[in-house]
């Protein structure tokens, strides 16, 4: 996929159309993923998406923990607990059956390690978690925009990417996702690009017939493109705790 501007990243400006079918992805995705029987279900994803109502609205019961620099009121729903924390300290180990870290969780934590740490201790045995983080990719064509030329070798360490607003996101390869997960003892069920269709296509492709996203969003689930980091600005991955 061609690299994305990142003033373009905040899913407006003129790929509009792209950030529509991204979004319609992660919801097929999520559904797809998500436990067949109601279940509890940690999110992570900071309040950023909207994720846990989708969740709760397939029957499960939601702990979303929220990002301290969110302060706008959210809608209620009595399936959804919602806690301002810091870490995962204020619940018990094997507490929670599946685990949702959508939004970049993982690369705007830098300390991913310690946060997917503490999502090992709390996932039950047999629970599951799904990860999104920004990739390789991403990262560099962040870094050429910023002509950071001297940062553009990738040579298997962390890279930490500055962004035009200050924050800093960490970018991983897909090897650095698996490690990062079995790493905390998590067994990897795969991991892949979250896209691969370009956003020239999408938008060719919607322009000429707009009942078409469903058809796109299919075919994007259905390449499986598993450990090809040479594409696409996010990773996803889904990893299990075997008890």
């Amino acid at each position: 996929m061609l690299p994305i501007p990142a003033e373009e990243l905040n899913g407006s400006g003129t790929l509009g159309p792209y950030w529509t079918f991204y979004r319609a992805v992660v919801a097929e995705q999520l559904a797809r993923w998500l436990p067949a029987s109601p279940a509890v279900v940690l999110d992570l994803s900071g309040g950023r998406g909207r994720w846990s109502g989708q969740v709760a609205r397939a029957g499960h019961r939601v702990i979303e923990v929220l990002d301290f620099r969110r302060a706008e009121p959210r809608p209620h729903d009595t399936r959804v607990c919602r806690v301002r924390a810091d870490d995962l300290s204020f619940l018990p180990d094997a507490s929670v059956d599946a685990v949702v870290a959508e939004e970049r969780a993982m690369s705007i934590e830098l300390m991913a390690e310690s946060a997917m740490s503490d999502v090992a201790r709390v996932l039950r045995p047999g629970g599951r978690a799904l990860v999104c983080v920004d990739s390789l990719v991403l990262g560099m064509a962040i870094l050429a925009e910023q002509e950071r030329w001297e940062h553009l070798r990738v040579n298997g360490e962390v890279m930490l990417v500055p962004w035009p607003d200050g924050s800093i996101t960490r970018c991983f390869s897909s090897g650095q996702l698996r490690e990062l997960l079995m790493g905390v003892g998590l067994q990897v069920d795969w991991v892949r690009p979250r896209t691969v269709l370009s956003p020239s296509t999408v938008d060719h492709v919607l322009a000429s017939d707009s009942r078409s996203l469903a058809w796109l969003v299919r075919t994007e689930l259905e390449a499986h493109p598993d450990d090809d980091d040479t594409v696409g600005i996010h990773l996803v991955a889904s990893a299990t705790k075997v008890g």
